[in-house]
Order: C-alpha cells, then sequence, then structure tokens
C-alpha cells in the first residue's frame, strides 16, 4: 500500500507546473466573494479590506486551488473593542469529506489579548484545536501569518516562527489533507455568539465597522489543475524554491516552537482529557510530539 501511495503522489505531480513565489497582487489572485462592498482591494492591488458592520462582515477567496505549498500573509487585526469579532484566515476544500487549515483570530475587549484560534480537518474531521495568546500587538501592525503543507506535516508560523505541527500520522489511522486542492478564503464576521470568553462578551456596534487589512500575499505553492493533481512537476522537488515540499523543523525552530507553546499557548485538545473520556486521539500521543 505504501508504494501505491507514493506512486499515485508522483503521478500527482507530474502532472503539473510550479507556482514559484511571486509578488501578489489581490486584483490577480483574489476575488471579494460576499459583503456589498465591504471588502474592497486598494493601492493598484497591494492591499485588501474586510469590514463588518451590524447588517454584514465580508470576505475573499484565492482564484487558484492548491495542493501543497507555503501561503504567507500579512495582517493588521481590527483594533480597539473588537469583541464578538472573528477574522478567519485558512486553507479549505468543498463538500461533507472537506480538508482545512484554520488561523482564526478571536476579538476581544480593549486591553485583552487575541485569541489565536488554530484547527486541522482531515476528510471532513476536526476537532484538532490549540489555541495561542501572541506576544505582540496583532493589531498596531502587519504580521506575517504562514500555512506549510507538504506531504509530511502542517506547519503554523507567526512572523516566521512555528507554533504548531501537525504530522502525518497515517502509518496510526489518522487521515492527513493530501488529496483535495484547498483555495485560500479570508472573513470578517460576527461571532458573539461563542467568539469571546464563550459568548459572554457580545459585540458593541458603536464601534463598527471594524476593519482587517491584508498584503504581501505569498504562494509558493502547487497550483491544482483538476480534482486529483497540483501544478508541481516531479522535478520540482528537487528544486532549490520548492524546499518547502520536504521541509521538516530543525533543532532551532522544534525549540522556538515549544517556547511559544510553553509560554503562549492556552489550549491544547491533546491535553483535554475531560473531552476525550475514552482516550485520547492516536496523533496526540505520536505525531504531534517534538
Amino acid at each position: 500500500m505504501a508504494s501505491a501511495s507514493k506512486l499515485y503522489l508522483l503521478v500527482s505531480l507530474m502532472a503539473c507546473s510550479v507556482l514559484l513565489a511571486s509578488a501578489g497582487n489581490f486584483y490577480r489572485d483574489m476575488d471579494i466573494t460576499w459583503g456589498d462592498g465591504r471588502g474592497k482591494i486598494l493601492n493598484n492591488g497591494q492591499l485588501l479590506t474586510l469590514s463588518l458592520d451590524k447588517p454584514s462582515g465580508s470576505g475573499f477567496q484565492s482564484r487558484n486551488e492548491y495542493l501543497f505549498g507555503k501561503i504567507d500573509m500579512q495582517i493588521k487585526l481590527v483594533r480597539g473593542n473588537s469583541a464578538g469579532t472573528v477574522t478567519a484566515y485558512y486553507l479549505s476544500s468543498q463538500g461533507p469529506t472537506h480538508d482545512e487549515i484554520d488561523f482564526e483570530f478571536l476579538g476581544n475587549l480593549s486591553g485583552d489579548p487575541y485569541t489565536l484560534h488554530t484547527n486541522v480537518f482531515s476528510q471532513g474531521k476536526g476537532n484538532r484545536e490549540q489555541q495561542f495568546h501572541l506576544w505582540f500587538d496583532p493589531t498596531a501592525d502587519f504580521h506575517t501569518y504562514s500555512i506549510l503543507w507538504n506531504p509530511q506535516r502542517i506547519i503554523f508560523s507567526v512572523d516566521g516562527t512555528p507554533i504548531r505541527e501537525f504530522k502525518n500520522s497515517e502509518s496510526i489511522g489518522v487521515p492527513f489533507p493530501k488529496n483535495q486542492p484547498m483555495r485560500i478564503y479570508s472573513s470578517l464576521w460576527n461571532a458573539d455568539d461563542w467568539a469571546t470568553r464563550g459568548g459572554l462578551v457580545k459585540t458593541d456596534w458603536s464601534h463598527a465597522p471594524f476593519t482587517a487589512s491584508y498584503r504581501n500575499f505569498n504562494a509558493n505553492a502547487c497550483v491544482a489543475t483538476s480534482a486529483t493533481a497540483s501544478s508541481c512537476v516531479a522535478k520540482s522537488r528537487a528544486s532549490r524554491n520548492n524546499a518547502w515540499f520536504t521541509q521538516e523543523l530543525d533543532t532551532t525552530n522544534q525549540k522556538r516552537m515549544r517556547w511559544v507553546q510553553r509560554n503562549y499557548m492556552i489550549y491544547n485538545y491533546c491535553t483535554d482529557k475531560k473531552r476525550f473520556p475514552r482516550g485520547m486521539p492516536p496523533e496526540c500521543a505520536t505525531a504531534n510530539r517534538s
């Protein structure tokens, strides 16, 4: 079975061509999909903003679908009292057995920290949440939020510092996102029924409109050309521009990730024994141990 899986991956890769890293332009790369004018592309395509008021939020999605890659976006989050709001930035496929890789930023009362919520869905199953506070004010300036996704692992990073790794644990029966191309999505929306302190703090609409800003999108990735094949050519695996295809955390970055998790992680599903009284998910014992 392992040989068949490797053959499938090789065939998929040979069906395609590589999208190399290049400066993003939102006019070219993204479509604003909802919000009735609350989403805007500005500065000749170099800046995108999403806004939320009481009638509606807004959102955008990428024109391309990707199957593996390193995706970077600089985001400046809603300033001030953003309680009740959620700024979501994620990769997702479609359908009931979809795959998904999530950054979600849960708003705060002025002076309280944002909660950075991460999750991984594979074949429609999620429930793999890890949450963090950040070591800086994510509303004062732009910061880079990155997803590295290759056949062996998913790495979430903030300003180049890894905060979470989700490894491929198919060998112990854990599905891993590897066959379904995913688009990039982002939205700014009202979730005051759960987002801030479990829904105890509601959105204060006197502060609307709430606005999040995006710039410097970059995709060093494989663009899907069909439902099952990416745009990577097999020889690109050895290309310097596609080092992400086999990238893993070196010793220095493992230490940096442990530092973040030790000091800024506020929830980890792999330690929530009350949630999993019949035993922890299998990947908790092996795949995510650094």
